[in-house]
């Protein structure tokens, strides 16, 4: 019953839908006993249809003509059939006065991607076992009840129904969640780290900074995580991060605080530094060398070199001597007040000095003034 059947101005279309204004009556014609038609029965015949009509309420497969009339306990009686006919020109097809449907499927929420870099600094973070992602995997309703996957062929949808298989992997630092259907489908999927621009994921990039910034060697990171059966990113992906995002950013936060540094010490009247250069491996198979100066009074670094084995024709002895004259030079041009400067006993270094610069003085630590009286000795003991 809807408002096209009932005049708007007679009844009420809702309180004429009501259940509660609904009644059981019969399912013949004696709703209107006070109307007679053509096809009226005589009274013999009404009488023998009752005959008859008892006869088949003794059998079991009987059942009473009742029906549940809509509007019957309203005050103002609605005859249905006495209403104008609705011919076929007057139909409206197609169209329905219930209002539009409402969708209630759920929104499919988007990958979440990192906007600013509150998102991925100081987050916390946690080291999470398959087994136990897994097993809270499968007590999550997803927001698709059927495998939505379509044919390449015939762009056919799969439809199949779950629940269905969940599995997890490793990618690189991350753990991935997928949901297949029987036919190997991946309804939905779920990823423990956010992306980057060009999908790159959040722990990737931390852990391959971090080991920069720490010291760290990626080798013994990669052989930590292996043993613990961990994900890790990839050689040469951590390289390409190293120098895409990394070394000119340390670089220039680098030059930022060593200019803070050094503005700090040009006013001062006299200013003496200690240096010490380092190899990356002993004897003369070092491939670099880097020296650092530290400023005395502050113990802040205030310079740091490093010479490759193939600037010196291959020569990793002279190594440590190119990287000192570097250091001297910058230095000497960035602080006219540079005064005294402690070396280790270097005789390359020395011989430098053997003519005296103009305001600055060459010492050796003390430390290693020692060593080389105690070997002198010890050698001058042997010829004895």
């Amino acid at each position: 019953m809807t408002s096209l059947d009932l005049n708007a101005d007679l009844i009420n279309v809702e309180e004429f839908n009501d259940i509660r204004n609904s009644i059981i009556d019969w399912a013949d014609d004696t709703r209107y006993p006070n109307e007679h038609t053509e096809s009226a029965s005589s009274l013999d015949e009404e009488i023998e249809e009752a005959d008859s009509g008892d006869d088949d309420k003794s059998d079991g497969d009987y059942v009473p003509p009742y029906c549940v009339r809509t509007g019957g306990a309203l005050r103002t009686s609605i005859r249905l059939d006495a209403l104008p006919a609705i011919s076929m020109e007057d139909t409206v097809h197609d169209s329905s006065d219930v209002g539009p449907p409402h969708n209630d499927e759920p929104k499919i929420p988007e990958k979440f991607q990192a906007q600013s870099e509150k998102e991925v600094i100081g987050q916390p973070a946690s080291i999470a076992y398959h087994l136990n992602l897994k097993q809270l995997a499968e007590y999550l309703v997803l927001p698709i009840p059927m495998c939505t996957a379509k044919d390449p062929v015939t762009f056919a949808e799969c439809q199949a129904p779950g629940p269905f298989q969940v599995k997890v992997k490793s990618r690189a630092t991350a753990a991935i969640i997928e949901w297949m259907c029987p036919f190997g489908h991946i309804v939905w999927n779920w990823s423990s780290q956010s992306k980057l621009k060009y999908a790159m994921q959040v722990g990737d990039f931390m852990l391959a900074m971090n080991i920069l910034l720490s010291g760290n060697n990626y080798a013994k990171v990669a052989l930590l995580f292996r043993f613990m059966n961990m994900g890790m990113v990839g050689r040469s992906t951590f390289f390409k991060i190293q120098d895409t995002y990394c070394v000119d950013t340390v670089k220039q936060f680098w030059e930022e605080k060593r200019n803070a540094v050094i503005s700090q010490l040009q006013p001062k009247p006299t200013v003496v530094v200690v240096g010490d250069g380092r190899m990356d491996s002993p004897g003369f198979c070092a491939q670099y060398c880097t020296y650092s100066v530290m400023e005395n009074d502050s113990k802040k670094i205030i310079s740091m070199v490093t010479v490759d084995k193939r600037e010196t024709a291959r020569n990793s002895v002279i190594m440590e001597k190119e990287a000192f004259i570097r250091t001297f030079d910058k230095l000497r041009q960035d602080m006219a007040n540079l005064s005294e400067i402690c070396t280790d006993a270097h005789t390359q270094i020395a011989a430098l000095f053997s003519r005296p610069e103009e305001g600055v003085h060459h010492f050796t630590s003390l430390e290693q003034g020692c060593v080389q009286s105690l070997l002198v000795l010890c050698q001058n003991g042997r010829k004895l």
